[in-house]
């Protein structure tokens, strides 16, 4: 058999190789789940896109499995989502808007160019100074080393989603991707840890030098990042250890900036597609602005209902996380099969928002199906940002975040689509993205 194996590589090289093994490894979890081989039926009969094992909502699944830590963090975290705080947050949304539609200027003159580097970029600094409060200019400097290994560390993340065999934690030490890996998250953590222990350095000040708030004694409205509220948070009448409060930090940047920057990339491109639903969107501009260039306050953006449902059908088309995952705690009855208690079941939520039966005519772009609340749309059936306790905790940030840039953006561009959404190869990696990118062409709005 080895020889075989040798002869194979030699003559049609890796790439063979690595079918066979990735062969051997399916054909071993196959094996592995005979004896529960009506639980793989029940999984195979949920409709959507195929899965690969071990994929889903990795922060769901790595944590006790009696949930106690969920329930904790979950707790701690809510208030920081507050719509007050979200508030303070928009002077930085905005901020960082600006710069975005200063980079594009550079793309006038193109024919098409890849949105997605840009609005990546634009939604690291909104998710770095949010989350730490800390500005990385990763729109001005792209190749710093923190914004390299944000970058470096999704892509090693999805290489080793993508091969079955680097799953388990021994087999991937002794793969090349285990340094990098290393080498990025000394970075993160370095400057992570850094950012805690100036943020605790400036309580400790603050709380010595005055009896006076952490807020009002670095300066009058300061603005708070969630470290901030991290760091005056208790748990069980003690504050949280640096360790979860990296930890909490980190996941906010991980989970908040590629999913935004996917949807609003989503959001232009499908405008793009359709100008007549893009000059809707453009009318409902000029009727808040009166045509003048001034900042979106909170009410404004309120105001902006129709860009709202263009964001909802566009995260109903292309949702960020496509597919997730959720221990079933009961046993539940589909037909006349149970899915037993303690299964983990993938939800597909890129095929639930296609079902015709909830939403017809369902690979049409159409925002006037969110325009109201239709009662006989079961509630489940949409849910881009997840559903139940599990819910997104960051889906207000998200939608207020996704307006403010996108609307920033059309206030000065008018966006021409150049892929067709036919001919678009989709990836279901941790964030639903094209194989290729998304290419527009964008030119000054009069």
């Amino acid at each position: 058999m080895g020889s075989i194996v040798l002869f194979a590589f030699k003559f049609f090289g890796a790439d063979f190789l690595t079918i066979c093994l990735a062969f051997a490894a399916t054909f071993g979890i196959v094996v592995y789940n005979w004896k529960r081989r009506r639980m793989v039926y029940l999984i195979g009969k949920i409709p959507g896109l195929p899965s690969v094992p071990l994929i889903g909502n990795t922060i769901e699944i790595n944590v006790d499995h009696d949930g106690i830590k969920w329930q904790t963090r979950r707790k701690i975290l809510t208030p920081t989502f507050h719509f007050r705080i979200l508030e303070d947050f928009l002077g930085v949304f905005i901020e960082q808007s600006e710069i975005l539609i200063k980079k594009l200027e550079a793309e006038l003159t193109r024919e098409s160019f890849n949105i997605f580097p840009y609005v990546t970029r634009c939604t690291l600094d909104i998710i770095c100074e949010t989350a730490m409060g800390r500005k990385v200019n990763a729109q001005s400097d792209s190749e710093s080393a923190y914004v390299k290994a944000v970058y470096k560390m999704g892509t090693i993340v999805q290489k080793r989603q993508a091969k079955i065999w680097l799953q388990p934690e021994w087999a991937f030490r002794w793969s090349k991707l285990y340094s990098e890996h290393n080498c990025c998250l000394k970075v993160l953590h370095d400057f992570s840890n850094k950012v805690i222990q100036d943020k605790r350095e400036d309580l400790a000040r603050c709380s010595s030098e005055s009896d006076i708030g952490y807020e009002e004694n670095l300066g009058v409205k300061k603005r708070l990042a969630f470290l901030d509220l991290l760091l005056q948070a208790k748990e069980n009448g003690a504050p949280l250890p640096d360790e979860d409060i990296r930890e909490e930090v980190d996941t906010f940047m991980f989970e908040g900036h590629d999913t935004t920057s996917a949807a609003i990339c989503w959001i232009l491109f499908l405008l793009g597609c359709h100008p007549d639903i893009q000059d809707k969107v453009v009318e409902e501009m000029d009727a808040i602005f009166q045509k003048t260039d001034r900042r979106p306050t909170p009410n404004d953006l309120a105001e902006m209902k129709y860009l709202e449902c263009c964001i909802k059908e566009a995260l109903r088309l292309y949702p960020s996380v496509p597919i997730f995952a959720r221990k079933i705690n009961t046993d539940v009855d589909i037909g006349k099969y149970t899915i037993p208690k303690g299964t983990t079941a993938m939800i597909v939520a890129y095929q639930l928002h296609r079902d015709p039966s909830e939403f017809p005519d369902p690979e049409v772009f159409k925002p006037e199906r969110f325009a109201m609340r239709d009662s006989s749309r079961h509630p489940y059936s949409y849910i881009p940002f997840s559903a139940g306790p599990r819910n997104c905790i960051g889906q207000k940030f998200a939608i207020l975040e996704e307006k403010v840039v996108v609307s920033t953006v059309l206030r000065k561009y008018r966006v021409k689509a150049v892929d067709r959404r036919e001919n678009l190869v989709l990836l279901g990696e941790l964030v639903l993205r094209p194989k290729n990118g998304l290419y527009i062409a964008i030119s000054p709005r009069d």
